[in-house]
């Protein structure tokens, strides 16, 4: 019970505070929680993307740069990022709730912190309560970046209509790099230096991170004070 916990705590709490950063018009709970549950969901396809590169040779560490960047970037990467970005495109994306540039963001978020949670889920039963506290400072927050910053440039999208094929692509690509690059210097190998990287990786997210949702409570609220003066 207490490894569940600390599997799922991380992404629960995470979810909570982007839900209170999302001050002027909040998204309706049940839509929240099915993007959760669809975030969960949709792990299914990056597993059976992986476990098909395994079969024909490639992994994490084959003991060359440019495999072991072929397998952070053009499979985990791309098949995890592109899983949550279908669900937060095919079901967020055309809610009405969604009507603000926040909303790109929370609901990415949502989507995101299910496919951690159901991850973390798998590698502290795993691997124990060592992997769990780890993650709970590593691996979910770097899901959670990526799930912002792939929000941020969602919301713009619906809110730029003549720019949004190029906004939602770059929604993709940004969460895609920021994650292939993250998990390249962790396959690497395991040392103080590589870690260091990955964890420069996630402080340089982590800081657009703010920045976007700065960016976006700002325009949320704009938003919301003309529609409030509207009537």
């Amino acid at each position: 019970m207490i490894l569940l916990a600390l599997a799922v705590a991380p992404g629960f709490a995470i979810c909570l505070f982007i839900y209170a950063m999302d001050k002027y018009d909040r998204e309706p709970i049940g839509l929240l929680l099915k993007s959760f549950l669809l975030g969960m969901g949709c792990v299914i396809f990056p597993l059976i993307i992986q476990a098909l590169a395994m079969t024909v040779g490639m992994k994490e560490n084959n003991g060359t740069i440019l495999g072991t960047a072929t397998f952070a970037y053009g499979i985990v990467g791309v098949s995890e990022e592109l899983a949550k970005f279908l669900v937060l495109l095919f079901y967020a994306y055309p809610k009405k709730a969604f009507n603000e540039p926040m909303d790109g963001i929370v609901y990415a978020v949502m989507i995101g912190m299910g496919f951690a949670t159901l991850e973390n889920i798998a590698y502290v039963g795993r691997f124990g309560f060592s992997t769990g506290v780890a993650r709970m400072f590593l691996s979910v927050p770097a899901h959670a970046t990526f799930a912002i910053l792939m929000g941020y440039y969602t919301g713009l999208a619906k809110f730029i209509p003549q720019k949004s094929e190029s906004l939602l692509l770059r929604a993709l690509l940004v969460a895609v790099f920021f994650h292939g690059t993250f998990d390249f210097f962790l396959f690497l190998g395991n040392n103080i230096f590589l870690m260091g990287a990955s964890l420069i990786t996630l402080l340089i997210a982590g800081r657009l991170s703010v920045r976007a949702i700065r960016k976006d409570s700002a325009l949320s609220k704009k938003l919301f004070e003309q529609r409030e003066k509207d009537g």
